[in-house]
């Protein structure tokens, strides 16, 4: 006899779990070194370096526009995942193509996927994270089956080219995933979440200039209120604390220690952060994926990304567990932990021809 019919209500059944099963990244063939800015800005290569880790970003041409890279990423996901349909389509990103519409019905439209859902994230460099979890969700409710997650940014349009201390560190580029409903125990699985945000330091990351609150004015907005600004030294030490905290969370809610993480994910801000970070958890900094070197740091594209190059360069064991961290502009901040994919096809590496890094 079922419960039911005893009286009593069924037991519920748990609900699905999101799986990571394609994963792609994309970078615009233009490659921009540090000597390159040497050129124009009052700075060199060891500077940089020394401050940065970062060798060269690359940029988008005249013409090109955040969904160009989010649609190419996009493609190399749906290809890896062996299953070109999705249910949605959620696109995390602090530069999209217009203020209105959103950029993801675009992206979709252009990768075939008319008539599914279709929207931004905006969290700035944790929206990668945030649109994982708001994946995550979409699975859980019934609501979607599949899900293409894609981080996509053009800081080059955002950043005042003759801004040193900006122009340096940010490369545009864009990384995807796509996650089908599945099972928590099998490889793949994304685990528990952490999400936090305080908006009383909206200051400390920001464009000033261009939505409601600040309207640009021809003749009256200044240069630098239409650009990026980023108090650097704050920004670092919040990095630092916000990310560590929000990643013990999750290794807690996970029953993991740092010595279960195999591999560790952070948002590629720069390099100093990502090495005070795996230190701060205690983990080897040999076991930080860093791509920073190569692309600086891009967004909203960095953790998928790292993902998408260390999938095309090097054999990770499906199972292996790996630790996802991001800090951004709002302020925001979030973690998950992941189960590395048994990925149905080779991801490629996301730039083309020959490796770039210098």
């Amino acid at each position: 006899m079922s419960s039911a019919v005893a009286g009593r209500p069924p037991v519920p059944s748990a609900p699905p779990a999101a799986v990571l099963c394609g994963l792609g990244g994309w970078l615009p063939p233009r490659l921009v070194t540090n000597d390159d800015l040497a050129e124009r800005l009052d700075t060199d290569d060891t500077w940089i370096r020394t401050r940065t880790g970062i060798g060269s970003r690359h940029t988008i041409e005249p013409g090109q526009a955040t969904s160009d890279l989010a649609v190419e990423a996009g493609r190399r996901a749906l290809d890896s995942s062996g299953d070109s349909s999705v249910d949605a389509v959620v696109v995390a990103t602090t530069t999209p193509d217009r203020t209105c519409p959103a950029t993801a019905p675009l992206v979709a439209a252009r990768l075939g996927l008319a008539g599914a859902a279709a929207f931004d994230v905006a969290a700035v460099c944790t929206g990668f994270v945030y649109g994982l979890a708001t994946a995550a969700g979409l699975i859980a409710a019934g609501t979607a089956r599949r899900v293409l997650v894609t981080g996509a940014d053009t800081y080059s349009t955002i950043v005042d080219p003759a801004d040193r201390a900006n122009a340096i560190i940010f490369g545009d580029g864009a990384g995807a995933v796509v996650l089908r409903a599945g099972h928590p125990d099998e490889p793949g699985a994304l685990g528990p979440f952490d999400l936090g945000s305080d908006g009383a330091h909206e200051d400390m990351i920001m464009v000033a200039a261009g939505g409601s609150r600040s309207r640009p004015e021809p003749g009256r907005t200044s240069r630098a209120d239409l650009h990026f600004a980023m108090r650097g030294k704050e920004v670092y030490r919040n990095a630092v604390t916000r990310m560590a905290e929000s990643a013990r969370t999750v290794l807690d809610r996970a029953g993991w220690k740092p010595a279960d993480v195999d591999l560790f994910a952070p948002h590629q801000a720069n390099l100093r952060i990502l090495h005070s970070v795996a230190d701060d958890l205690e983990l080897p900094r040999e076991r930080c994926l860093t791509h920073l070197r190569s692309v600086g740091n891009t967004g909203a594209a960095s953790i998928p990304l790292a993902l998408a190059d260390t999938a095309a360069r090097t054999p990770v064991e499906p199972g292996s567990r790996l630790l996802l961290t991001a800090f951004g502009g709002g302020l925001t901040w979030g973690s998950c932990v992941l189960t590395w994919p048994a990925l149905s096809a080779p991801v490629p590496p996301p730039y083309q021809g020959e490796d770039t890094t210098p």
